[in-house]
């Protein structure tokens, strides 16, 4: 299949699930009861202190593996996909900063800075598996509208929250659609770089953290030592540690680095 070929698939089994979505689901307004998190302990005079301090993880992961593609960048991906692997790793450094800010004073307002970064790395991500697995051309020109469509389902959601007609719709698009597509490209293509298994590992990490964050309360009762949250924010920061340890692992040979196109 050509590059055109490949990227009208992926289009069109996006705008299939995004259409479906909207078809089957009305507006879905914030839960007030999100801000609620059992782990509420303040200690060292920080406020929800286990789920601040438990972000710090994801910010070593975000900055270290930006560090990392800064310096080695065409060694280790193509030309085309160093900033998409930038933008992943802002992506995560940024969401640390944005949750461990929103976990300081829980509400709508402070949550748009948890969300908006993390638009941002599931933009970098997704540019990354397709330039990776289908062509790293492709990736890099999905970049940029990926961001922009991140940034504005926060915005929607933000505005409409601030009228009091919620809608997270689009915002849930952008941050589970990825999930969904990514395992569908890895199944279907095969890298130009190796095994796929870090990317299973990856999205075997986000698993996990949703769990953890779903089951917050249930695993806190487990001796009231740990919140599930807490769990997720650390969960959630292996799936970057696992993605810059594959960098590590590689050393792109010009003819390879070619081939990547």
């Amino acid at each position: 299949m050509t590059e055109r070929g490949q990227l009208i698939s992926l289009a069109l089994a996006a705008l299939a699930i995004v259409i479906l979505f909207f078809a089957m689901t009305s507006p879905i307004p914030q839960d007030p009861d999100y801000h609620l998190f059992v782990d509420g302990r303040q200690l060292f005079a920080i406020p929800n202190c286990w789920n601040v301090v438990s972000t710090l993880p994801l910010l070593l992961a975000g900055a270290w593996g930006l560090s990392y593609i800064n310096k080695h960048n065409h060694d280790v991906c193509a030309p085309e996909l160093v900033l998409p692997y930038r933008t992943f790793f802002v992506g995560i450094l940024l969401t640390a900063l944005g949750s461990a800010y929103y976990h300081l004073m829980p509400s709508n307002e402070s949550l748009v800075f948890d969300r908006l970064p993390m638009t941002v790395g599931f933009a970098g991500l997704f540019s990354i598996v397709t330039g990776e697995f289908v062509s790293a051309r492709i990736g890099r020109r999905l970049l940029i509208p990926l961001l922009v469509i991140g940034i504005t389902s926060v915005a929607f959601w933000a505005i409409t929250e601030s009228r009091s007609a919620g809608d997270l719709r689009p915002y849930a698009l952008v941050a589970f659609l990825p999930m969904l597509l990514i395992p569908v490209i890895l199944v279907g293509y095969r890298s130009t770089y190796g095994s796929a298994q870090y990317f299973w590992i990856m999205i075997g990490f986000y698993v996990v953290a949703k769990l953890c964050e779903h089951f917050d309360a249930e695993i806190f009762s487990l001796g009231e030592v740990v919140s599930g949250h807490t769990l997720k924010h650390l969960f959630a920061s292996l799936a970057p540690a696992t993605l810059l340890y594959a960098l590590t692992q590689r050393h792109l040979s010009p003819r390879l680095r070619e081939s990547a196109r």
